[in-house]
């Protein structure tokens, strides 16, 4: 989350779908706690942005939580590309590739020959016959001129948004505005994506690939998008990758069948170990720059607090907002920070517009753990919100809780919830790290139960470790393999 308080609000939160309109409008499913006034990644404060393309750049920075870098990985990357270039319809063309900081699965080509993948697609495939995979889509998208038509409607939707005028004047609301199109930023056609998914197949495989690791990856993105649901109750399709790839049975049936044209089974290279060593230590879901979800609780070394989820609430962190829902659905939250000015008391805040049916007569002034804070009620559709907001240094938190059946049981699980909104103290901010992925080797005797134990994730570990291995439940660990754990 960047310092500063978010200079947009939001109106007309009149149904619990609301609460995650901001994260769920866009594709990518970009995480991490962050007001709306990012400020973008690698562009100088006050330089002058000269080119449509930099402008363009600079808001998937601030939309996908800057670059990530990793030498190994990059250089891994980019050898790769390099070797499906050569082997394209269009050697003569140049792409210059973009790790992103974010967990999302997502991958994206520009026009101009910028080509983006987020770490947490890196992190989902097993070997460079799948990274090859992803890139060589994009590849056929930009040799199509799909993404050329992409960026036209791009453009268009940034007119209409003053999209051009706010990144200069303002690169948050150019953060804000790309999320909000990022849909039409990233969608295609069936038949584009068809299209794309053959040339690609065909790159791949004349690069020496292996040409089944589209078919893999797809199936092992729609497992991810599967378990992710399971999680959280909500769709994750609907931000991710999948969401503009759907990885359709069809899709996989098709990408197997482009696959065995210019191969059987076996035929190509997949560079498993290579590519899992260079994978060895690299960032895991979020970063220390976007807060963590650790369970119930969440934390945020950085900006120095911590709160913990009501009982039964699975919690989120995109890029706009925590999110938390229960798993039937009924109870909904939402966690973000604005800028509330000094001067205006924060009862004034909550009775300001921002939010629709606010009862004024319930607007109360605080404290929670000292620092000063509002609460209020407020009435939608089917659905009833208890409101916090919190002064916490020079920014404003904000609590949004939703319940489809208000019961003092339900209040006071919110009330707590909000009372453990705590600044922690320099010792726990130094203990909090990210997790890393840790590359290790089958031993004997090893079972996928006995290795899941050692993964540090508290959702389903079981399935994480095989979804993230591209494991089957049954199959069977070959000694000497080299396999993905999540660690601390």
């Amino acid at each position: 989350m960047a310092a500063g308080g978010a200079k947009t609000t939001t109106r007309a939160w009149s149904g619990v779908a609301l609460l995650f309109s901001v994260a769920l409008g866009a594709c990518s499913g970009t995480t991490g706690l962050k007001q709306i006034n990012l400020t973008l990644p690698a562009v100088a404060p006050h330089r002058e942005i000269s080119t449509a393309a930099e402008r363009e750049h600079a808001r998937i920075l601030a939309s996908y939580g800057g670059l990530y870098e990793n030498a190994r990985v990059q250089s891994l990357i980019e050898k790769t590309v390099e070797r499906l270039v050569a082997a394209s319809e269009r050697p003569e063309l140049h792409y210059q590739v973009t790790i992103l900081n974010s967990p999302a699965i997502n991958a994206f080509a520009l026009p101009n020959g910028h080509l983006y993948i987020t770490r947490g697609l890196v992190a989902l495939a097993n070997d460079e016959a799948e990274l090859s995979s992803v890139l060589s889509h994009e590849m056929g998208h930009v040799i199509a001129r799909h993404a050329a038509i992409r960026e036209e409607q791009a453009k268009q939707a940034a007119v209409v948004a003053h999209v051009v005028t706010d990144v200069l004047d303002d690169p948050s609301a150019g953060a804000l505005a790309l999320a909000k199109s990022k849909l039409t930023l990233a969608s295609f056609s069936r038949a584009q994506e068809f299209e794309a998914d053959a040339i690609g197949v065909g790159i791949s495989a004349r690069a020496g690939f292996d040409p089944y690791g589209a078919a893999r990856f797809l199936t092992d993105m729609q497992r991810n998008a599967d378990l992710k649901a399971g999680k959280t109750g909500a769709d994750p399709r609907a931000v991710e990758f999948l969401s503009s790839h759907p990885a359709t049975p069809e899709r996989v049936k098709n990408a197997i069948a482009n696959a065995r044209q210019y191969s059987g089974p076996g035929i190509g290279e997949r560079d498993r170990a290579a590519y899992l060593e260079a994978l060895d230590g690299v960032i895991y879901g979020e970063d220390s720059s976007e807060g963590f979800v650790r369970g119930r609780r969440f934390v945020h070394p950085k900006l120095g607090f911590s709160f913990m989820a009501p009982p039964g609430f699975t919690l989120d962190n995109t890029a706009q907002a925590v999110l938390g829902l229960t798993q039937t659905g009924d109870e909904a939250l939402r966690l973000d920070v604005v800028s509330v000015p000094a001067e205006q008391p924060l009862g004034a805040y909550l009775n300001s517009g921002w939010m629709e049916h606010v009862d004024p007569s319930s607007i109360e002034e605080t404290t929670i753990n000292g620092f000063p804070a509002a609460t209020a009620t407020a009435t939608g559709d089917n659905w009833t919100f208890r409101l916090y907001v919190i002064r916490y240094g020079s920014d404003a938190y904000r609590f949004i809780f939703a319940t489809k059946s208000r019961t003092p049981q339900a209040d006071r699980s919110f009330r707590e919830a909000v009372q453990s909104f705590r600044r922690m103290s320099i010792k726990e901010a130094a203990a909090v790290r990210p997790l890393r992925l840790a590359v290790i080797t089958v031993r004997p005797g090893d079972t996928q139960e006995r290795l899941a134990q050692r993964m540090a994730v508290s959702e389903r570990p079981l399935d994480t470790f095989r979804v993230l291995n591209g494991l089957s439940p049954n199959e069977p660990l070959v000694p000497g393999r080299k396999l993905k754990l999540v660690v601390e």
